[in-house]
């Protein structure tokens, strides 16, 4: 159990048999009446937002969620399998399991997959990747690293904003959590 004056950004807790995750809190002491903590609670499986006030030292379930690191070997017609680092088991999770972060994941890769009550409820990618360049509009001469951007096509088939100097065969560093640029690699 958690008392609600002890959420903090990322702490997960169970609410009607769901496992929801504090994005956001702000406990309020009014003037008149006892204080409660005001949240934003976004739901790990469906990632659905909710707001929901409680009391103050209000306690709640807190979820035992269990991150196995795990690596992703290849794609099996529409699942992708990944294999546990310790035990070498081999689990198949569909792309709805492992959510829109689906279109950075790479053979080889390393993930963190998220269980609770044996069940796998995410799988949380690095905060950046490393991908080649396979398509892009061409650089032009005096293309300028603050002139703007394009799209291109990644190798997993993301496409990312990019600089325009970036051309087709460079590796470059891309924030899978907001899907945005970070630099050549």
């Amino acid at each position: 159990m958690i008392s609600s004056n002890d959420f903090r950004p990322g702490v997960s807790i169970e609410l009607d048999g769901e496992v929801w995750r504090v994005r956001d809190f702000l406990h309020v002491k009014p003037g008149k009446g006892s204080a409660f903590v005001r949240t934003t609670l976004e739901n790990v499986k469906t990632g659905k937002v909710l707001e929901r006030t409680f009391r103050a030292g209000e306690t709640v379930p807190q979820a035992n969620l269990e991150k196995i690191t795990m690596q992703h070997t290849y794609k099996d017609g529409e699942d992708y399998v990944f294999m546990d680092m310790e035990s070498y088991e081999e689990s198949h999770l569909s792309a709805s399991q492992i959510g829109d972060r689906v279109k950075y994941l790479k053979e080889g890769m390393e993930v963190n997959v998220v269980r609770w009550n044996d069940q796998i409820i995410g799988v949380e990618l690095p905060n950046s990747v490393v991908l080649e360049v396979i398509q892009t509009d061409p650089g032009v001469k005096g293309d300028t690293a603050t002139g703007g951007t394009k799209p291109a096509i990644v190798e997993t088939g993301a496409q990312v904003m990019v600089p325009l100097f970036i051309s087709i065969g460079e590796r470059i560093k891309i924030d899978t959590r907001n899907d945005s640029y970070l630099g050549r690699e």
